[in-house]
């Protein structure tokens, strides 16, 4: 398993999910996005794995209001908001290859194992 967090250091849900990992002693690789951000290849993987890359945005951030992200209509355009604003995305993003999620979804990486 080469497994990735993208999160934020003080995202309640990317600690557990870092918990989740560790106490499995799965090894991973941990993403600060806000500090790093998202490359446009993984952002458009994951909206792939995910299905819809409105899924990936978080309605309660603080750049949410700034980006006008609720007023684009094309899939590109948003993903376009989400790399200029990495701190939209709802965290954590945990990748395994080419499956994702979003959100702290156990019941989803019990079948990655």
């Amino acid at each position: 398993m080469n497994i990735q967090i993208f999160g934020k250091s003080k995202c309640f849900d990317t600690k557990k999910a870092q918990r989740y990992f560790q106490e499995r002693r799965i090894k991973f690789q941990n993403i600060d996005l806000p500090k790093y951000g998202i490359s446009r290849g993984e952002l458009e993987s994951v909206c792939r794995a995910v299905g819809d890359v409105k899924a990936l945005i978080d309605p309660k951030s603080k750049d949410y209001a700034r980006s006008c992200v609720a007023y684009l209509a094309s899939p590109e355009n948003i993903q376009q908001k989400l790399l200029e604003f990495p701190g939209l995305i709802k965290t954590p993003i945990v990748r395994n290859g080419k499956q994702a999620t979003v959100g702290y979804c156990p019941e989803v990486w019990s079948t990655w194992e």
